[in-house]
């Protein structure tokens, strides 16, 4: 039975420069009129499957349940990488078998099908551009009321990042990777509060770019203006900002460059 109303979230690296984003949205409409599209970013850098994977984390949750997420940042678009279908909490995602659903895929309650079954794709089927002729009629599909079942088999040999966490590169350091890059210019890494709690009462040195921070601010407004610090965002990750500035480009640094943490 179709849901009134299902909503659609997209998330892609295309931009909106271009006319993509349009002719997905065009796709899902034309199967599924009265789904509900949210687009929760078209920005994610370019090829940044990990970047893609965390701001996935950070949203999809506060979506109702039944929700269909598709996320198309896919840099191996016409190769053999399979579509996928995964299931948890309520909420379907569809996206390429690359790595972009590896904080859902983790997930106890996961299921994960190979999407095979193509007469729920459009026709014909272009090399370059599977988010239209393969994930939006998809999800269009499941949000009309096409049980997933139907789109095809379960699979459990999917694709997960092995990079979520820092690696131990020393005795008391850790090498990680910047996850993305805010609208304000706040460096957000993959180092988490959790895995590293004493971050808050031990001395400390991250270094990103050219740059060494010490510091741990409670709120951006700590620190003087254009001042480097660490401080834990609202994802409970640490970024590396500047008060009133873009600390990235103090720093020189885009999602998926190097980090280094280091307890003194």
């Amino acid at each position: 039975m179709t849901t009134r109303n299902p909503i659609i979230t997209l998330m892609t690296d295309f931009g909106l420069r271009d006319h993509y984003v349009a002719a997905m949205k065009g796709v899902i409409l034309g199967i599924c009129p009265s789904a509900s599209i949210i687009d929760i970013t078209h920005e994610v850098s370019s090829y940044e499957v990990a970047e893609a994977a965390y701001l996935l984390s950070q949203t999809w949750s506060y979506f109702p349940k039944k929700t269909v997420h598709v996320v198309v940042v896919d840099p191996g678009v016409g190769s053999m990488r399979r579509p996928i279908l995964a299931e948890a909490d309520g909420h379907r995602f569809i996206a390429p078998d690359n790595g972009v659903l590896t904080r859902v895929l983790t997930r106890e309650s996961c299921k994960v099908r190979h999407i095979s079954e193509e007469r729920y794709f459009r026709k014909p089927v272009s090399h370059t551009f599977h988010g239209r002729d393969i994930f939006a009629p998809s999800a269009a599909h499941l949000a009309s009321g096409v049980p997933t079942a139907k789109l095809g088999p379960r699979i459990g040999n999917y694709l997960r990042l092995t990079f979520e966490r820092p690696n131990r590169t020393a005795r008391r350091g850790w090498t990680g990777a910047i996850l993305h890059v805010d609208h304000f210019g706040n460096v957000v890494t993959n180092i988490a509060l959790a895995d590293f709690p004493h971050i808050e009462d031990q001395p400390f040195e991250i270094t990103a770019g050219f740059r060494t921070i010490e510091k741990l601010a409670a709120s951006y407004a700590e620190m003087p203006p254009g001042e480097l610090c660490a401080i834990v965002g609202s994802s409970g990750f640490l970024e590396i900002s500047a008060n009133q500035q873009s600390a990235a480009k103090i720093l020189g640094c885009e999602a998926g460059a190097p980090v280094e943490i280091r307890f003194l």
